[in-house]
């Protein structure tokens, strides 16, 4: 068998305006998919989603341009495009690319991705947090936040992560502020949920460890990138003041990237995406991680086929002892995240069931580039106030 082209669907659907959402200073106003198709001679395809935050005709570009050294070649025998973990075009669309050979490995062998990733016994369903909290203004109801962790308890969900609201300037946001509202959200939920916190970088190291004694005090699960990501000394001091887990690294794509963080104890959980760096990097910063003791939990904030190679990746994850493997599950995408998919795999009770499918076990709708035609602009808006 081999490789006869590659070939890039840009995809996209508008948010209604009550779906859209916000965090930080911008507003999101619609839902992108970049998917790379490998086809061979023999008719089978492989698909990958690349992380669309490369913007999808940037990545289309960068795998025109890759695709030159993989064209003829037996897909089970040629070695992906490594992501060089400083350009996000190049590093998603090598990730898309890595992706889909792996599903078509998978399909190939007649396995289960996962199963070609592990000596071990892959999961078979694996756990899913609701991610959320996108949709809170300072300005306006942050409450709602409370509202919408309960509505993950009723929908079955075990676990919900939310993020720290739009711009704190702009309300007079204080630490003291979020922690009352983080804390009514641990009141409302009364254990039925494990909780997380994203700080999507925006706090100062104070502010951070402030708000991860408290998070600790109340069990909250972990803090994610609470300061920039380049601070890895200011990581390192967090991790080891702070009694929860500090966790990061979802744009990070090279195991050379992690490696700092993992020698100085920076990371107590690392975030990579398959999205971002491809399955067979993915794979190779989990095993390193590892062996600091140090567990995976992947970033998955996009669409289904991107969600169910992140799925294969935790399925396959190395043990690391005491901690439960999961894995994201954006709320906020809208339709465009399943019925990209001719069908949606089984969620139920807070679990995805891989199929029984070989390769990542998913195919993708009839006609879906003309049911969800790109739309030129940017994923965020910047917002003035």
């Amino acid at each position: 068998m081999r490789i006869t082209d590659i070939r890039t669907l840009c995809l996209s659907r508008p948010h209604e305006p009550e779906r859209q959402w916000r965090t930080a200073t911008f507003l999101v106003p619609k839902a992108d998919c970049t998917i790379v198709v490998i086809e061979t001679d023999e008719g089978v395809e492989g698909l990958g989603e690349a992380c669309s935050y490369g913007t999808p005709p940037r990545i289309a570009a960068e795998v025109e341009r890759l695709k030159a050294d993989l064209v003829g070649c037996d897909p089970v025998d040629v070695a992906p495009p490594r992501p060089v973990g400083l350009n996000p075009p190049v590093d998603t669309a090598a990730a898309g690319i890595d992706s889909a050979l792996w599903d078509l490995r998978g399909k190939i062998a007649g396995k289960r991705t996962c199963e070609l990733l592990t000596d071990a016994t892959p999961l078979t369903r694996i756990r899913l947090y609701a991610s959320g909290g996108v949709d809170y203004d300072w300005e306006n109801n942050p409450e709602s936040v409370v509202d919408e962790a309960l509505t993950y308890v009723d929908a079955g969900y075990t676990a919900f992560k939310m993020r720290i609201g739009t711009h704190w300037a702009w309300a007079g946001v204080t630490v003291e502020r979020m922690l009352e509202l983080l804390e009514a959200v641990t009141d409302a939920v009364n254990g039925r949920m494990e909780l997380m916190l994203d700080g999507n970088q925006r706090l100062t190291e104070a502010e951070a460890l402030q708000i991860a004694h408290a998070l600790s005090e109340w069990g909250w699960n972990w803090f994610e990138e609470p300061i920039p990501q380049t601070d890895i000394h200011g990581y390192a001091r967090l991790n080891a003041a702070a009694a929860i887990p500090i966790s990061g690294g979802e744009q990070y794509t090279t195991v050379e990237q992690f490696e700092p963080y993992l020698k100085d104890r920076a990371y107590a959980i690392v975030q990579q995406d398959v999205g971002w760096c491809g399955l067979t990097e993915g794979m190779r910063i989990a095993r390193r991680a590892v062996e600091f003791g140090v567990p995976t939990c992947p970033h998955n904030w996009h669409n289904g086929l991107m969600a169910m190679a992140n799925a294969h990746l935790v399925a396959a994850l190395p043990d690391t002892v005491g901690h439960p493997r999961l894995l994201e599950l954006n709320m906020f995408q809208g339709p465009l995240q399943w019925d990209m998919l001719k069908h949606r795999p089984r969620i139920e009770a807070g679990y995805l069931y891989l199929p029984d499918a070989p390769g990542l076990g998913v195919e993708l709708a009839e006609d879906v580039a003309a049911h969800f035609p790109f739309v030129e602009g940017p994923w965020g808006i910047s917002i003035e106030r």
